[in-house]
């Protein structure tokens, strides 16, 4: 039976091929600095699987790298749905398959574009309020009261 890391087999952890390792939940809250909490929802989600002994998590290095992905994923504002979607998909595939990338691509451009209407909705509003902004100070010029009191 396989031992979540300590100082006396980190060592020995090291020396395991990477797919061999095994974290427990406070290792990996600290590589990727995040809470067990956070790590906890995840395997809610089903985007994480942990081994269980008794009340330890044990998590393998597919864990370790599920949640690198998802992580990466809430970064770049991919929805849980999608995250889970490119995970199976990396599930099926490790090293990627041509329908992986493609569905990526295809999620990687529907952000692009939502980034890209957002941009001009902010840049809209920001004409909106100068020409607010402008005509409020007309008026106030206009009343005699130029300056801020």
């Amino acid at each position: 039976m396989t031992q979540p890391t300590t100082p006396a087999n980190e060592a020995n952890q090291e020396a395991l091929p990477r797919q061999h390792r095994h974290y427990t939940i406070g290792e990996l809250a600290r590589m990727f600095e995040v809470t067990p909490r956070t790590i906890r929802f995840y395997e809610q989600e089903g985007l994480l699987a942990p081994r269980r002994e008794g009340q330890k998590r044990i998590y393998r290095e597919k864990d370790r790298v599920r949640l690198k992905l998802t992580l990466r994923g809430k970064r770049l504002g991919f929805s849980l749905a999608e995250i889970r979607e490119v995970v199976m998909m990396y599930d099926a595939m490790p090293d990627g398959n041509a329908r992986q990338l493609w569905r990526l691509l295809e999620i990687l451009a529907d952000k692009r574009a939502n980034l890209e209407r957002q941009l001009e909705d902010i840049r809209l509003m920001r004409m909106e309020l100068d020409d607010v902004d402008n005509r409020a100070r007309e008026v106030l010029r206009s009343l005699g009261q130029g300056q801020e009191g």
